[in-house]
């Protein structure tokens, strides 16, 4: 089997509103290039691959939109309407920071379907393990409130349709996207079979969510994790956080999948990010989860793309990430990688974060 990689020009097309970065433009903001999420940091990812080869190396396809039935597992009718209205419509926006053009509604259920579609592969045994370049993302989308970028629960959507096929039910979602995953808590936040485990940049987006008391309610009461990090916690620290409290909730788990909700803003050079990780960092963030996918769960590990806005450094992130998965001896060397390893905190700085680590491991156990 090979690694499976999901993809579709059509999700390049997704746009809309008048931003100037995260700014709405009129008054004294001046009318800008748009929001950062653009579609080049994914198309320039999917262009790297191909150049290098290792596209070559994968079994590369699209996937159908999801339906309204399997949409209606994550969000309510009201919003699927609302929504669907307003993109035939001509676009709008519904929510903060979530626009989109004509069409916006077929492509964020086009995104769903290839992070459902990478998710089936793999608990069906047609791929070892699988990658989804969706677009528009997905982690910051409640059932009825999208916002940051994401106007659709992808990874949602994903777990609730393979559930409902009864593929697996005990999944596990790690999001190192660098900012909280807010939506995909809400939408498994009293669901015990659903471990959702979010590292990110403390009180980056949403400021006022992720903290570590946010454990989940009723039955899912412990089935959610917030790991918190400083700004600059760079490359070391994140395997830290990592080892000591991801990995070992995992194996509290034993999920019979593991999703990543894979975003690249981490990168020391995002726009939105103050983190310092580097591709390195990704691709050992990876080695990990698969080797623990390996040990609790036949392998079956899935990645689906969130955010990350440097479009000079997604792709090199990417392409780490994927080197990891697919095994391949392809390499696109990271071209600031001697420059972001230079500028790693000292070891003053990994000690204090070392014990903010610890305070948390502490807590959850």
């Amino acid at each position: 089997m090979t690694t499976a990689f999901f993809t579709d020009e059509r999700c390049f097309w997704h746009g809309g509103g008048n931003y100037a970065f995260t700014l709405k433009t009129g008054g004294l903001v001046q009318p800008g290039a748009g929001l950062p999420e653009s579609p080049e940091t994914k198309r320039r990812l999917k262009n790297l691959l191909e150049v290098t080869g290792l596209a070559r190396e994968m079994a590369i396809q699209s996937a159908p939109e999801a339906s309204r039935e399997v949409l209606l597992r994550v969000h309510p009718a009201s919003y699927l309407d609302a929504f669907e209205a307003a993109s035939e419509a001509g676009g709008g926006e519904l929510g903060l920071r979530a626009p989109f053009g004509p069409g916006g509604y077929a492509i964020a259920a086009l995104s769903a379907g290839l992070a459902a579609g990478a998710l089936r592969a793999v608990l069906e045994g047609r791929a070892k393990n699988a990658y989804a370049l969706s677009r528009p993302p997905g982690h910051h989308c409640l059932p009825d409130w999208p916002n940051g970028f994401c106007l659709l629960n992808n990874i949602g959507v994903a777990i609730r349709a393979a559930q409902a096929a009864g593929l697996a039910r005990r999944i596990a979602v790690v999001d190192w996207d660098v900012h909280h995953g807010n939506g995909t808590e809400a939408v498994f936040w009293t669901d015990p079979e659903v471990l959702t485990i979010s590292l990110h940049q403390e009180r980056n987006y949403p400021l006022d969510t992720g903290g570590p008391e946010a454990r989940g309610a009723g039955k899912g009461h412990g089935f959610n994790i917030n790991i918190p990090l400083p700004p600059g916690t760079g490359h070391a620290s994140y395997l830290e956080a990592m080892e000591r409290i991801v990995l070992p909730a995992l194996h509290r788990f034993h999920p019979e999948a593991i999703v990543v909700a894979c975003g690249f803003d981490a990168s020391a050079v995002d726009p939105l990010g103050r983190m310092l990780a580097t591709a390195e960092t990704f691709r050992a963030m990876t080695r990990q989860l698969r080797e623990a996918a390996e040990a609790l769960c036949g392998g079956r590990l899935v990645l689906v793309h969130e955010g990350g806005y440097s479009e000079a450094h997604v792709p090199f992130c990417g392409h780490a990430v994927l080197e990891e998965l697919t095994g391949s001896a392809i390499r696109a060397p990271d071209p600031l990688g001697e420059t972001l390893a230079a500028r790693q905190p000292g070891p003053e700085w990994q000690a204090h974060v070392s014990a903010h680590i610890a305070r948390l491991a502490a807590y959850f156990l």
